[in-house]
Formats: C-alpha cells, sequence, structure tokens
C-alpha cells in the first residue's frame, strides 16, 4: 500500500477473473466490464460525462445545504424563533446528508446506483415543494430538515462510486472536478433564495430553488451510466475494514474535520453582523465569496494529487492549513479583515475537501467496495456535523458572546484532525517523506 503502483496490484490482484467480461446485471442499466480494463481506463467522453454527473450531484448534496444560512435568517424574522431552536434543522438536514452513506454506498456497491439516484432526487424536489408550503416549525422540520436532509445523503454516494470506477490515475483530477458542484451549488441555490425572496416572495423563491433542483436531478438521472459489475453479497458495514490502522486512523482524522469545519461556515454570518458590523445582506455575500472560492482550489489540488503528491499528502496538508486560517479569525476585527479571511478559508477548505474522497480511494483496494467504506466514514463524520456548530455555540454562550474561545477551539481541533491524518499516512506507507499515496 505503500505507492500507487502497490497499490494498482492488489487492486487487480483482488479481482478475480481479469480478462473475464461482466455484464452489470441490475435493472438500473447493462453495462459490460472488463476488469483488465478497468485498470488502465482513465478518461473518454462516458467517463467525463460520469464527472459532469458528479458535479451535478454536488450541487444537490453539498451545495444545497449550504443554502440554510439564509433560511436561517428568514424563519428568525417570519417565525419569531430562537436562532438555536432554527439551526436545529439545518443541522438534522446536514447530518442527514452524511449518515444516509453508509446505505446509498451499499446499495450503490450493489448494482442499484441509477434507482437509488432517483429515490434521492425525489425526497430532495418533494422535500423543497412541501418547505414552500410549510407556514410552521414542526412542517418545515419535517421537510427541510427530515425529507429534504434524507434525501442529500441517498443520491451522492453512487455518484461518487460511479465516478470513482471510470479512473484509476486520474482519480484525484476527476473526483476533484465533480466537487467543484459543491462549491457552485453553494452559491446557486443561496443566491436564488436571498434576491428572489424581495422579488416574488418566500414561497415562490423556494419553488424557484426546487425548479433547479428538478432540472438538475434529471439532467443527472440521464447521463449517470454505472460501470462496475453489482456486489450483491456482502455486508451492510464492512467491519474488517476497522482492522486496517491507515482506515481507522483516517476515519478519526475526518471526525475531527468535520466536528471543526461547520462552525465557520454557520458562525462567518453571526460574527459579521454582531461583532464587525456587516448588514444582513452583506453578511450573505461573506458566505458565498467563500463557497466560490472553493470551486477553483478542488481541481487545482485534484491534479497536483494526481500528477506530484498524492490525495492522502494533499488533504493531510491542506487540512493543516485550514486549522491555521481558522486560528487567523481570531485576529479579525475588520471588514477587509472578513473579505480576506471568507477567501483563505474558501480556498483551503476546497482544497480540503476537494481531494477527500480521492484519499480514503487510495486506501480502498477493491474499487467495489468503495461506497460501502466511504459510506461508513460519512456516517461516524454525521455526528462530527452534528455535535461540531452546538459544541461552538455552547463555548460562545459560556465565554459571554465571545467567539474567541470558539475560533480557538476550531482551530486545535482542525490541526489535531490533520496531525492524526499525518499518522494514517505513516501507518500506510511507513514514515517516508517522498511516498506518493
Amino acid at each position: 500500500m505503500a505507492t500507487e503502483p502497490d497499490i494498482e496490484k492488489r487492486a487487480t490482484a483482488a479481482s478475480p477473473g481479469d480478462q473475464t467480461d461482466k455484464t452489470l446485471s441490475d435493472s438500473d442499466s447493462a453495462v459490460v466490464v472488463n476488469d483488465a480494463e478497468f485498470q488502465r481506463l482513465d478518461g473518454g467522453l462516458v467517463a467525463w460525462m460520469q464527472v459532469a454527473t458528479g458535479c451535478l450531484i454536488n450541487m444537490l448534496a453539498w451545495g444545497y445545504p449550504a443554502t440554510f444560512g439564509v433560511y436561517q435568517l428568514y424563519y428568525r424574522d417570519a417565525l419569531g424563533l430562537p436562532e438555536a431552536q432554527i439551526s436545529w434543522i439545518g443541522s438534522l438536514q446536514t447530518f442527514l446528508a452524511f449518515f444516509a452513506c453508509t446505505f446509498s454506498g451499499r446499495l450503490a456497491d450493489a448494482g442499484y446506483v441509477r434507482s437509488t439516484v432517483v429515490v434521492g432526487c425525489f425526497l430532495i424536489v418533494f422535500g423543497t415543494f412541501m418547505t414552500s408550503l410549510a407556514t410552521q416549525y414542526w412542517e418545515i422540520f419535517l421537510a427541510q430538515g427530515l425529507c429534504t436532509g434524507l434525501g442529500l445523503g441517498i443520491v451522492f454516494m453512487p455518484a461518487i462510486a460511479t465516478v470513482n470506477s471510470y479512473f484509476h490515475k486520474k482519480k484525484s483530477l476527476a473526483l476533484a472536478v465533480s466537487a467543484t458542484g459543491t462549491g457552485i451549488g453553494s452559491v446557486v441555490f443561496p443566491s436564488t433564495i436571498q434576491y428572489l425572496i424581495p422579488q416574488v416572495g418566500f414561497p415562490w423563491a423556494v419553488r424557484c430553488s426546487g425548479f433547479v433542483a428538478l432540472f438538475i436531478s434529471v439532467a443527472s438521472i440521464l447521463m449517470m451510466k454505472p460501470r462496475l459489475s453489482p456486489r450483491k453479497s456482502g455486508p451492510l458495514v464492512e467491519w474488517d475494514a476497522f482492522k486496517e490502522l491507515p482506515y481507522v486512523l483516517f476515519s478519526l482524522g475526518a471526525f475531527l474535520f468535520f466536528w471543526a469545519l461547520y462552525f465557520g461556515f454557520f458562525f462567518i454570518n453571526a460574527y459579521a453582523r454582531n461583532v464587525v458590523g456587516f448588514s444582513t445582506v452583506d453578511s450573505v455575500q461573506l458566505l458565498l465569496i467563500l463557497n466560490g472560492l472553493s470551486v477553483p482550489s478542488r481541481p487545482v489540488m485534484g491534479y497536483v494529487a494526481d500528477r506530484w503528491v498524492g490525495p492522502f499528502n494533499v488533504y493531510a496538508s491542506a487540512t493543516f492549513v485550514l486549522g491555521v486560517v481558522s486560528f487567523s479569525w481570531t485576529g479579525v476585527t475588520t471588514k477587509t479583515g472578513m473579505y480576506i479571511f471568507a477567501i483563505f478559508f474558501g480556498l483551503s477548505n476546497g482544497a480540503a475537501q476537494g481531494v477527500f474522497p480521492s484519499a480514503l480511494a487510495s486506501l480502498t483496494r477493491d474499487p467495489q467496495k468503495m461506497g460501502t467504506r466511504f459510506g461508513m466514514v460519512c456516517t461516524m463524520a454525521a455526528f462530527a456535523t452534528l455535535a461540531g456548530p452546538p459544541t461552538a455555540g455552547a463555548i460562545i454562550d459560556r465565554s459571554g458572546g465571545e467567539y474567541l474561545w470558539a475560533q480557538i477551539w476550531a482551530g486545535l481541533v482542525i490541526v489535531l484532525g490533520s496531525l492524526v491524518l499525518g499518522c494514517a499516512r505513516g501507518a500506510a506507507t511507513g514514515w517516508k517523506l517522498k511516498v506518493k499515496i
């Protein structure tokens, strides 16, 4: 597992019948797969169409939840509810987006790729339109938190598994390009809500967002073409993965990373308004800048990972940089400083999250287990994302409304996560500096 050639050899050895054609027998599609060809395939029109599909799916899966900061401002003013109570809607949505990945990942490995995406897309669109009709807290909680959150988690893993199956040497670049959808969606969906509410009102702004989600869903389903033969047998959770020290340490490092990550996304608006003096509209623009600048860094880091460094090395390094940037937030007290912080936070966050899937893929010998193993990590990260913002909020409350100790907490946790990832890299390759993984 020390180098990419070693990983390739073991992946080839792990697939019996290298010269045998396999047919994807699931009703989703019928695709003939040759295992020897799998190791050589690294592009082509169909392959890059799957990257485009992954980009669209990421717009839904992770771009859509980024809208909640705008929703929270509206719900606070329209419903007159405490912000902590409202934030549970967004927290549940993000939690389910991660938690459902174990189930959708196993379904993807079993060959139910397109049908799983159809179910997830339906829940997202249905939940969005129901949100536009909701007028009470419990209705919004069920529609936007529960229904949409489940859809986000169901739709994500099949796209990751499909893109992973079409690439080998360019895997990091392909997965990073598909991950740019996260940044694009994080701009498209909040902008749709923010700028249409004054024009057409909240219900129709939400419905317009639903129509955007419907268009993305239909395009994704039409373009998606699963490639690997289904792995019908096997458990929902691959417990043997936890016998691998690199996988265990990677899971712990990812948990710490996601535990503190959403502090920046959830609280940058509040900090800008309460401490620096931004208006509500200007604080939303900060969020759009942060999300938008995560787009270019993803493919750049994916290319660097494939060409020179390796995705695992990039992920650990980018996570460390993100932790340092989080520490720098403690010194931001001006509007100019907030814009600069948003730029660097967006760039470093995009670099880290862009190579997150390919970093785990570098530890996965059998590509047919990618969905299951990745889903397991995401499910563990779900509890981190659920606990992260409330933890930061509790620190802020204990500090009398001051953000300093919460910012220090976030920086420490992310840096600690990067150090654990470094240990995972050492467990996988040995303590050799110049090893590409």
